[in-house]
């Protein structure tokens, strides 16, 4: 019996077949939260301790994470409104940021130093672990 389908159609057919299964074995493999530890940060709010957190404690990591914000959007304004009108200006966002930038640039220094000190003690130690063989 000879078939209504060309043979060069069921080459594609199966590699559609195989790309629309592919999505549905990965998202089975993502969807075990289960697996995955809560960072230092939600693990806080993780009253119960049972790996996952509930709507109360979302409520309350979010509430914090507001009034956080609220603070610190109040101590910069009290930093950089120059004018004292309650708002910050062109001008005076301009000198946070600027400050911003000073601040990321001395930490990355800083961090580098580190890990410089880091490189020459490792450095140290294996020379002297060579030195005594």
């Amino acid at each position: 019996m000879k078939s209504i389908l060309p043979r060069w159609f069921f080459v594609p057919a199966v590699v559609l077949a195989f790309l629309a299964v592919t999505p549905l074995v990965k998202a089975d493999d993502a969807s075990t939260p289960k697996d995955k530890p809560l960072s230092k940060a939600k693990e806080k709010f993780d009253t119960d301790k049972d790996g996952k957190l509930s709507d109360a404690e979302k409520t309350e990591m979010k509430e914090e994470s507001r009034e956080k914000r609220e603070e610190r959007k109040k101590a910069e304004l009290a930093k950089y409104d120059a004018n004292h009108n309650g708002k910050l200006d062109p001008e005076e966002k301009e000198k946070m940021k600027a400050d911003r930038e000073a601040e990321k640039t001395a930490r990355h220094a800083e961090q580098e130093k580190l890990k410089a000190e880091h490189e020459a003690k490792m450095a140290e130690k294996q020379a002297a672990k060579d030195g005594s063989k």
